[in-house]
């Protein structure tokens, strides 16, 4: 064993000296350059992840600037807008993105994704028209969905959204969104039932627990689904429930549900006491 560690060190001084002979300085340079792309990968994926969003902003509008050439730079500042909610400026990202030789379906997925939270329908539409339709992924068929939905095609909205559930192994936003596309139409079993899937996915998703409590709601069902909730949520369900009742003319008993909703919060329920004020007054 000794001998082989011996072996090896004589190995690797024998491959930097013939290194040195072969380039010197350029050869060593070179895989020091070598080592920092790897380390720079690896600080992508971390901004692309797990950073705060506006730092992973700066980061790569800062890398881009100093080397305007990489596309995956570009990439990166435009996903980083993205994440950081800034739709307009990804937009333009990702528009001077999909013009490079080299971009690819994906970037036009992404395009059309800054237009949607954008609201550039439209445009959104034809971006995605010109990815192949042999070309299925989780995002492309999610936007697809959304955009069906605005356009009140309905039947189509539905295969986009079933698709997208098919395609993705944590489907709680997407059914989410489509229980609140059946809620607009007034399929309300339907959208209950979404919802409370959606649930079983993601027990944090409190939109889809709001929801399914408005499905409800509008059958005159005033009663809390079955599901985990905090105390805090609780509470907050209770009022979007009375909101909801008083809406729909059923003004006793949400009178009743605003006073449950402020008992039940543990802390001060400023919206439910301005609620039942409103009422009373």
């Amino acid at each position: 064993m000794r001998h082989m560690k011996t072996g090896m060190l004589c190995l690797i001084s024998v491959v930097a000296l013939t290194a040195c002979d072969k380039g010197g300085k350029g050869e060593y340079s070179k895989t020091l350059k070598n080592v920092n792309v790897i380390d720079e990968s690896n600080l992508n994926d971390i901004m692309l992840t797990v950073a705060d969003p506006n730092e992973a902003v700066t980061y790569f509008q800062k890398a881009s600037r100093d080397d305007p050439d990489r596309l995956d730079l570009q990439r990166g500042l435009g996903q980083s807008l993205l994440r950081a909610k800034r739709a307009t400026e990804a937009g333009v990202v990702w528009a001077k993105v999909i013009k490079h030789p080299d971009a690819n379906n994906d970037d036009q997925v992404f395009y059309a994704n800054a237009l949607v939270r954008q609201g550039e329908w439209k445009k959104a539409e034809k971006a995605l028209d010109a990815v192949p339709p042999t070309y299925e992924t989780f995002e492309r068929y999610r936007l697809e969905a959304i955009i069906a939905d605005t356009n009140k095609e309905w039947k189509k909205a539905d295969s986009f959204y079933q698709t997208a559930v098919g395609l993705t192994t944590t489907p709680g936003s997407v059914l989410n969104n489509w229980g609140f596309s059946k809620l607009t139409r007034g399929d309300y079993d339907e959208a209950e039932r979404l919802f409370g899937e959606a649930i079983t996915y993601d027990p944090s998703l409190f939109t889809a627990k709001n929801n399914l409590v408005l499905a409800r709601g509008a059958r005159k069902n005033y009663t809390l689904p079955i599901i985990q909730i905090t105390q805090v949520e609780r509470a907050q369900l209770l009022h979007t429930m009375a909101l909801t009742a008083i809406k729909q003319g059923d003004t006793q008993t949400g009178k009743t549900l605003l006073e449950e909703a402020i008992e039940t919060h543990p802390q001060h329920f400023e919206a439910a006491i301005r609620s039942l004020r409103t009422l009373e007054s």
